[in-house]
């Protein structure tokens, strides 16, 4: 018995550190923890604050998680799945915009999932120029970081300590 879990062990290690060796499998995981660490983000922040910008020029906290989610669903709808999104509209309640969010990061994981590797360096029409659909995959993962990287600067300035950074 100890030698069939060990054998399954070592085959569960092996299945893992597969996926994060192939370059699907490791923006996968990144993809998972940045929604991880937003969410994280976004729990953070008293709803109190939400309507929070701390210049004129800046969004509000709630635009700023609500832009992120958006771009998410409009990037993997259009240039990955080839198909429309409906943009999800959400109440200003801080449970519904978590959800949004979550949905909108494992909607953008199932693409990926469900587009062959092969597939990842096929062109589109993007409004600044051709771009490959791994260039799309790193825009998605760019944007989020981008914003979330000033959504922790709004947690400071409201006092609130930002979760722990999950990189990797």
């Amino acid at each position: 018995m100890k030698k069939l879990l060990l054998v399954i062990s070592l085959l569960s290690f092996a299945n893992s550190f597969a996926q994060q060796t192939t370059p699907k499998g490791a923006w996968l995981e990144k993809w998972e923890n940045s929604k991880n660490y937003l969410i994280g983000i976004a729990e953070a922040m008293p709803e109190e604050y939400y309507d929070f910008k701390p210049t004129e020029r800046q969004m509000t906290f709630k635009e700023q998680l609500l832009h992120i989610q958006s771009n998410m669903e409009w990037l993997g709808a259009k240039y990955l799945n080839k198909e429309e999104s409906e943009i999800s509209i959400v109440e200003n309640e801080k449970e519904r915009i978590i959800k949004t969010l979550e949905n909108s990061f494992n909607y953008v994981a199932k693409a990926v999932k469900d587009t062959d590797t092969s597939k990842l360096s096929e062109t589109v029409d993007f409004f600044a120029g051709q771009k490959s659909k791994l260039q799309i995959l790193n825009l998605l993962q760019d944007h989020v970081t981008h914003h979330r990287g000033q959504l922790i600067v709004y947690l400071n300035l409201k006092d609130v300590e930002p979760p722990g950074y999950s990189g990797w």
